[in-house]
């Protein structure tokens, strides 16, 4: 009996012990199962584009340089902090807030030649006594500024070196949106740093950056410190210079502007060459087309730009262009809106004639403009306000008064200029939703003419609540039409 349990108390033991080893063999074997790395199937098209965006970073960043710039910042002397008697309560000169001091600033900039030309902001070397470049390599260099454009803030600066890496040149008019960008730059001083986005559209104007602006707007990450910076295509090739953001907090939030690299090209080439750019000059005043003035002139689509008016002995003039007239393509190129219009103009070689092509009553209509410099004295004439004794209510909220020789040169205008001034706009209708003004001259009511009180009196009396009238306005010597519905 007691060999018996012996035996079975053995196979008991034998049979615990095996169990122990076969479970440490099992977990062993299992744990080293799980702990294998997992090596994703990554398709060999993803890992050629990421080797493709690394090396464009590559091949472009030598030619992005960080621009370092100084300027002396002055106080207005307070008499009250310049007496010596105040010295008393603060007798130490050191811990006084200074006259003047140094103030340093960050930015970007790319080589476009390799003689040392160099491409930024002009907001970024704007009033700096100095200007210091230091490339990739860390090489240090102190430029000297060959022009600045403060209408399309573009400027360029050299440095007297030799055999650099340039930038290669794209075309800015042919992207497409929803192309691949690279923005390369010194975000917060953060040297040669690289984002990557989409072209979010193109041809962006208004936006209140530059008085040229036709904006290449992008998703690639642009912060304080880009500016200057090129924003470049897949193929390494620069497509324009980083600019500016729209944003609320004044870093990133996902909409940036760059200068297309065709405007950057032109705005360059003149600024070496004289130091200044000179632009076109049609000597029209234009306005957007807005459906309800596209409706008036007959006008199935909002495209083009509305000749508000022309100066005399202009170009416009002596071609033939008149107030009125639909501006539809300049040059071949179709007309998107005034901006487009603007760029085009500007850009255009002063001397050449161009072939513009108009509406005029529904009919088109080309002809051929020599286009003449933009004068440098083209300032806006100054608003004043009327006073008002014999008005008239009219169905569109206004009260107007003949225009006189008086208020007339009160308003900044020729004693030659006819029609009525508006006196009073009636708050919430529908002539202030319009934007017309107190001061505003009434010069033509649906394209008739309105010379005295009389005119306007005679025009407007036939006019129905809900009807849509067109003025031509004259505002301190800006003339454009306006429409509005009357209530």
């Amino acid at each position: 009996m007691k060999n018996r349990l012996v035996v079975i108390t053995a196979v008991l033991l034998v049979g615990i012990l095996l169990g122990g080893i076969s479970f440490y063999l099992l977990g062993e074997l299992t744990g080293r199962q799980k702990r294998a790395p997992i090596v994703p199937n990554v398709s060999k098209q993803i890992v050629d584009t990421s080797r493709a965006f690394s090396e464009i970073a590559a091949a472009v960043s030598p030619s992005v340089v960080n621009i370092s710039t100084t300027k002396v910042v002055k106080r207005d002397a307070n008499p009250q902090f310049d007496d010596q008697f105040f010295d008393l309560f603060n007798p130490f000169r050191e811990f006084k807030t200074p006259k003047k001091w140094k103030e340093q600033s960050l930015g970007s900039g790319v080589i476009a030649s390799e003689d040392g030309y160099i491409i930024t902001n002009n907001h970024v070397i704007e009033q700096a006594e100095e200007i210091r470049i230091t490339l990739l390599d860390k090489r240090s260099f102190k430029a000297r500024l060959i022009g600045a454009d403060p209408k399309t803030d573009i400027a360029v600066v050299k440095v007297d070196a030799k055999e650099l890496p340039s930038v290669q040149w794209g075309d800015s008019d042919k992207l497409q949106v929803g192309e691949f960008v690279l923005a390369i730059g010194n975000p917060f001083g953060l040297s040669h740093t690289v984002t990557m986005g989409i072209i979010s559209a193109v041809g962006r104007a208004n936006v209140g950056i530059a008085d040229y602006e036709d904006f290449i707007q992008t998703d690639a990450a642009i912060n304080p410190g880009n500016s200057g910076g090129p924003l470049v295509n897949i193929k390494g090739e620069l497509i324009g210079i980083n600019t500016a953001i729209f944003s609320r907090t004044g870093s990133y939030q996902g909409i940036g502007f760059a200068v297309p690299s065709n405007m950057v090209r032109l705005v360059m080439g003149q600024l070496e060459q004289k130091g200044k750019v000179t632009r076109g000059w049609l000597g029209v005043t234009i306005q957007e087309l807005t459906p309800e003035l596209s409706q008036k002139f007959g006008l199935k689509q909002s495209k083009g730009a509305l000749v508000g008016d022309i100066a005399k002995g202009s170009p416009a003039e002596q071609s033939g262009i008149k107030r009125g007239d639909i501006i539809t393509e300049y040059n071949g190129k179709k007309v998107k809106d005034v901006g487009n219009l603007r760029n085009m103009v500007a850009q255009s070689k002063i001397g050449t004639e161009v072939p513009v092509t108009i509406l005029r009553s529904d009919k088109e209509y080309t002809m051929k403009v020599l286009i003449a410099e933009l004068p440098h004295d083209l300032a806006e004439s100054s608003q004043g306000s009327a006073p008002g004794e014999q008005t008239l209510e009219g169905l569109t909220g206004l009260n107007v008064m003949e225009l006189s020789k008086e208020v007339a040169r009160q308003l900044g205008l020729g004693k030659e200029e006819k029609g009525v001034v508006i006196i009073r706009v009636e708050p919430g209708s529908a002539a202030e939703e319009a934007g017309m003004r107190k001061g505003d001259v009434i010069q033509e009511v649906n394209r008739k003419k309105v010379e005295r009180l009389d005119d306007y009196s005679k025009i407007t009396s036939g006019m129905q609540p809900g009807d849509t009238i067109l003025f031509f306005v004259n505002r301190g010597g800006q003339k454009f039409y306006v429409t509005l519905r009357t209530s």
